[in-house]
């Protein structure tokens, strides 16, 4: 069985009156949580140079409805270069300079198309880099 852990540290002296300190960890198992996730698609990189939406994960490829998890890190340092987040063709955010999520996805194909999907802000070259943890295809 593999193991696969995600960890994640928030910390700030001046966010709150007092310090915050903000440590979890979660090991990534199949849907159950009996058996360690133990497909990845493989870090990757896409560098757009178009104001284009693009498919990063199509749904129909995945296993309907499984723990799957997914990381996308915009690797640029220009602040006006971001990258906008789509799930299912709804934007769940914007993702700039530097900034990273690490979200689960259920790859539904029931009821909507629950594609991944992204849009670059602008025509300059930028970078977003993606990983997925799958259950299987």
């Amino acid at each position: 069985m593999a193991t696969t852990t995600a960890d994640i540290t928030i910390t700030s002296t001046d966010l709150l009156s007092d310090s915050l300190s903000l440590t979890t960890s979660a090991t990534l198992t199949d849907a159950g949580g009996a058996t360690g996730m133990t497909q990845a698609s493989g870090l990757s990189r896409k560098t757009t140079t178009a104001v284009t939406e693009y498919t990063l994960f199509a749904a129909a490829d995945y296993t309907d409805d499984t723990a799957n998890k997914v990381y996308l890190k915009n690797t640029e340092t220009n602040t006006a270069l971001f990258f906008e987040v789509q799930i299912a063709g709804v934007v769940v955010g914007k993702l700039y300079a530097g900034d990273w999520a690490f979200i689960p996805w259920s790859a539904d194909t029931t009821g909507t198309n629950c594609d991944i999907d992204i849009t670059p802000s602008s025509t300059a070259s930028h970078t977003l880099e993606y990983m997925l943890f799958h259950e299987g295809l």
